[in-house]
């Protein structure tokens, strides 16, 4: 056998170098997702649950250090005159003094437009009072709603909170809103139809899932199940599509909060509540806080927008986990600006003073709400502008009587899909149910039942929710 030429050697010698050359590549390719260690492990409940959380405590410091909370504006002292009483046109925060409320102003300037400031939302030229713009009218409502998140959603937020910087983050608009996918009005036809899928939406991780699971669970009530609550179903009739809606918007969640499934459920059964971490039931409270706001404040609000404000499909923008969280799972890694800002608590309340000359009214006697008949339009789960009353009522009754408990019935008609019709009168009474949280009332002493048909009475009668002290 020949000795192989000096030509051929050189020849040989850089073959090699090339597929260790390509042989690195590919290896650094396939470690470029992974991370050094050390890592952590953080257990999220018994040892062998599998409720664990690995964490890399080096991205977690280098993303705190980027955290920038801005240093809150001097305390202003509460004292008269009230600000409702020292400027025109004020609807809301009217309650606090003329120094918490310009304390308040300043602030959601630098949190909301700090290059623009006053001007943001006052017009040069006009007074303060006047709503020339739409983003004054824009930032009332806001307010409202992040009074009422500190108020009536604790069960979420706790104490922590949240501010106008909570989402904003020295932007007029948050970074992260959603509006309603194209996709999701595509026609299906014989090809090309996505199915609202199988496209790299970093809405669900990336994943071959539908690209819009928040119109159908965080601005509609759909229920998020996939597992039947009982074994052998007769009733229970989740879809392909509708699981896979629900495994978009589990997907996001995982983004929105940077955590693992385990974080909230424990992966021996994932529909136990019972085997589940707490982190699960503040993420119930969550959802509804969510479908509470997008329903009650931004849909609404769509109307008072400009174009260039409006999403592809024409709809306005709105929330969901990751507006607030934005990659962690407590919004600003859970420092609480509320505590410095505690006139976006709640509403201060006043006390009432009676003239001295005059003798106290004669107390009234107290009316019940209860039973109450909640009426809903056909084939529809929202709420009518009686219906919301009716709820407020009984949710004040609820709120006055500690020891009170009420059953929320829904009711369905036989005509029709009767399956369909049991599923709207559940829908519904959820619907109810949700309202009275929104209202206040205590989720703990409101008992859901089983929806059923109507036996006698008119159509209308058949397309309601009972609400009845429960015995």
């Amino acid at each position: 056998m020949n000795a192989p030429s000096r030509e051929e050697t050189v020849v040989r010698r850089h073959s090699g170098f090339r597929a260790a050359a390509v042989a690195a590549v590919a290896c650094a390719a396939l470690l470029a997702g992974c991370e050094r260690p050390p890592m952590e492990s953080i257990q999220r409940g018994f040892r062998g649950d599998g409720q664990v959380q690995i964490v890399n405590p080096r991205l977690y410091e280098a993303e705190f250090a980027k955290l920038q909370v801005p240093p809150s504006q001097p305390a202003a002292e509460d004292g008269e005159p009230r600000a409702s009483a020292a400027f025109k046109n004020v609807q809301v925060l009217g309650d606090l003094s003329v120094a918490q409320f310009t304390r308040v102003m300043l602030s959601m300037a630098s949190w909301v437009a700090p290059d623009q400031g006053c001007p943001y939302c006052h017009k040069a030229g006009d007074d303060f009072s006047a709503d020339s713009l739409y983003t004054k009218v824009v930032a009332r409502r806001m307010l409202q709603m992040t009074r009422n998140i500190n108020g009536a959603w604790k069960d979420h937020v706790s104490t922590t909170g949240v501010t106008c910087y909570t989402c904003h983050r020295g932007q007029p608009v948050p970074s992260y809103v959603w509006f309603k996918d194209r996709s999701s009005e595509e026609s299906g036809h014989y090809a090309g139809w996505r199915n609202q899928q199988n496209a790299p939406a970093t809405t669900v991780g990336l994943a071959s899932l539908p690209l819009d699971p928040f119109s159908v669970f965080l601005k509609d009530s759909g229920e998020i199940r996939v597992e039947a609550p009982v074994p052998l179903p007769s009733d229970h009739h989740a879809t392909i599509q509708h699981t896979e809606w629900t495994y978009g918007l589990m997907m996001h969640f995982s983004k929105a909060l940077g955590v693992n499934c385990t974080y909230c459920h424990n992966t021996q059964q994932f529909a136990s509540w019972q085997m589940s971490s707490p982190a699960r039931t503040t993420a119930w409270y969550g959802i509804r806080m969510v479908r509470h706001l997008n329903g009650d404040y931004l849909v609404p609000l769509a109307e008072k927008l400009p174009a260039e404000r409006m999403g592809p499909m024409g709809d306005g923008p709105k929330v969901n986990c990751l507006t607030c969280h934005q990659g962690v799972y407590k919004p600003l890694y859970g420092v609480s600006m509320l505590k410095d800002y505690p006139e976006l608590a709640a509403e201060h309340e006043q006390p009432a003073v009676a003239p001295a000359a005059e003798a106290a009214p004669a107390a009234e006697p107290e009316t019940s709400a209860l039973p109450a008949r909640v009426l809903f339009a056909v084939g529809k789960k929202q709420l009518s502008t009686d219906g919301a009353q009716l709820i407020e009522a009984v949710a004040k009754q609820l709120k006055e009587h500690p020891d009170l408990h009420v059953d929320v019935s829904g009711f369905a008609d036989k005509t029709g899909n009767p399956a369909a019709n049991l599923e709207l009168a559940k829908q519904r009474a959820f619907a109810v149910r949700d309202a009275l949280k929104a209202a206040g009332a205590d989720v703990g002493r409101i008992v859901l039942k089983k929806p059923e048909f109507s036996v006698g009475g008119t159509s209308d009668d058949a397309r309601r929710v009972d609400i009845s002290e429960a015995h």
